[in-house]
């Protein structure tokens, strides 16, 4: 299975907020930091807001945090929200598919259980076990 950027991504902001879960962080310094696009960071963090994973707050001294404590976010859950409408494989989408053994395959069973497999052990995980180290302030 492979996961999209757009995942890496978030998952790599979630473990650097776990990281000082009392501080907010700014789209503008995640991106520094991960040498990412702004723009693309802006769009995962509002999808992690729209999921309850994180709070914004606009204004000088704004910024993301994360809504409940890093213990309690479960990796699998981060996953399934940021990969929604992102199919396995075709057939999984929601327009369905051009597949012209529809009907007779073996396969699509397989995949979804696997596919439910990998977020029940990713679930298994929360943030706080993936937290990047706490940084030394100078």
């Amino acid at each position: 299975m492979r996961l999209t950027s757009f995942t890496d991504y978030g998952l790599r902001m979630l473990m650097r907020m776990a990281s000082a879960p009392d501080r907010a962080f700014s789209t503008a310094e995640l991106a520094e930091e991960f040498a990412l696009s702004r723009n693309h960071l802006t769009k995962i963090m509002q999808q992690l807001a729209r999921g309850g994973i994180v709070e914004t707050r606009r204004g000088g001294g704004g910024g993301a945090v994360l809504c409940r404590e890093a213990s309690t976010i479960r990796l699998g859950d981060i996953v399934r929200l940021l990969e929604d409408g992102q199919a396995l494989v075709e057939c999984f989408g929601t327009g369905g598919s051009d597949c012209s053994i529809e009907g007779c395959c073996r396969l699509k069973a397989r995949l979804r259980r696997a596919e439910a497999r990998f977020i029940e052990d990713l679930n298994q995980s929360t943030l706080a076990d993936i937290a990047l180290p706490q940084r030394a302030t100078a």
